[in-house]
């Protein structure tokens, strides 16, 4: 009889710890995050004309002259499966890495980037990081200004307002949300 109390004992125990980190500590945290932060809570999405146009957290491709270029990704976006969020995981002597850098070289060289900077050529840690650094987004300047009718100096100002600092003033480096970026382009030179 005390394997059968046991059993019934260890159901019970297991019963209560998922009433407690499911529904205890779940809804809470659930409710916390809905009050206090909507718009992270919920993937912080970005949104025209009432549809959504994609997250601020996860990076997009964009392959035309109008928009400023993010970085790479080991991510295909184009096959409608869902991303993985992962990097490719080739090391730095991998020749299938270095295919494709020199690729992406020659065609951002085609696009008059002379000296691409490396967050142009490089996928982040993840994949899908939507930022690039301030000098990738200066590099490109030039070519959306002819392709917009834009000036410079209004593309550097439109820069600088999608310009975050560092995390807490000492995490990580200046950044560039190029999909909040290019819906803004959008918005000003359609």
């Amino acid at each position: 009889m005390t394997l059968f109390r046991d059993a019934l004992r260890a159901l019970r125990l297991t019963a209560a710890l998922w009433l407690i980190t499911v529904v205890l500590y779940t809804l809470p945290l659930l409710g916390i995050g809905q009050g206090l932060f909507p718009a992270q809570a919920n993937g912080s999405l970005l949104r025209v004309d009432g549809r959504v146009v994609g997250s601020a957290l996860i990076g997009q491709p964009f392959a035309t002259a109008r928009y400023f270029l993010s970085r790479p990704s080991a991510v295909d976006y184009s096959t409608g499966k869902q991303p993985s969020s992962a990097p490719s995981n080739l090391g730095p002597t991998n020749p299938d890495l270095v295919k494709r850098i020199t690729a992406a070289s020659k065609v951002l060289q085609g696009a008059g980037l002379k000296d691409p900077s490396p967050d142009l050529l490089y996928g982040s840690g993840s994949g899908l990081d939507p930022h690039i650094s301030p000098l990738a987004a200066e590099q490109q300047i030039e070519r959306i200004s002819a392709q917009r009718q834009l000036t410079p100096q209004q593309l550097r100002q439109m820069v600088r307002r999608h310009t975050e600092g560092r995390t807490l003033g000492i995490l990580g480096e200046a950044r560039v949300n190029v999909l909040e970026l290019n819906l803004e382009l959008d918005r000003r030179s359609p």
